[in-house]
């Protein structure tokens, strides 16, 4: 098990409360420990126990390093474009568990369509581990941002559903041998 990380933020940093969804504010001198950087942001838990989601453009009010540029596209081009949207979708994690939607089986469908006027128009239908969940605009955001990265997606939509109903059958082996779900 990796060792507890925990920093102190260095400037007023904007977050996203977790699971809540809703803006907060960090102060400088707020003690936190960093649960997880995964996918361009990081999940901390302050003093108080108050579980925020650091964008990584905001990385450095944690002491840690900010990217030169956004996660970015990660696919290297090999395949369709459905192959890389599914490569790109393992990109976004759920702030509260660390393993990427589509392991996690939020994913439920994916669909390209060409354009007529020329590149492709990506429709994503995906649900959250909990109905009651305010990230979900959140990460439908994080999966949005990162569908358009990918060369020749002009359009992407977004559709956070809940029928069927999330499940924790719903995740590969590798996500449960992950979570210690066995």
């Amino acid at each position: 098990m990796p060792a507890q990380e925990y920093s102190i933020v260095s400037r007023e940093v904007k977050g996203i409360e977790i699971p809540q969804g809703t803006p907060t504010l960090l102060i400088p001198g707020t003690h936190v420990r960093i649960t997880q950087s995964l996918g361009g942001s990081h999940t901390v838990v302050t003093d108080q126990g108050q579980l925020v989601r650091i964008e990584a453009r905001d990385a450095d009010a944690i002491g840690k390093e900010i990217a030169g540029a956004p996660a970015g596209f990660t696919g290297g081009g090999a395949g369709s474009i459905e192959d890389q949207v599914w490569t790109q979708l393992k990109t976004c994690f759920d702030p509260e568990i660390p393993v990427n939607i589509v392991d996690l089986g939020l994913v439920y469908s994916c669909e390209v369509t060409a354009l007529p006027t020329g590149g492709s128009q990506v429709d994503v239908k995906m649900t959250l581990t909990a109905p009651g969940c305010g990230m979900g605009p959140v990460l439908a955001q994080d999966v949005k941002t990162k569908v358009l990265e990918i060369p020749g997606v002009e359009q992407a939509e977004i559709e956070v559903v809940w029928d069927p109903q999330w499940n924790q059958n719903m995740m590969t082996e590798a996500a449960r041998l992950q979570l210690g779900m066995f």
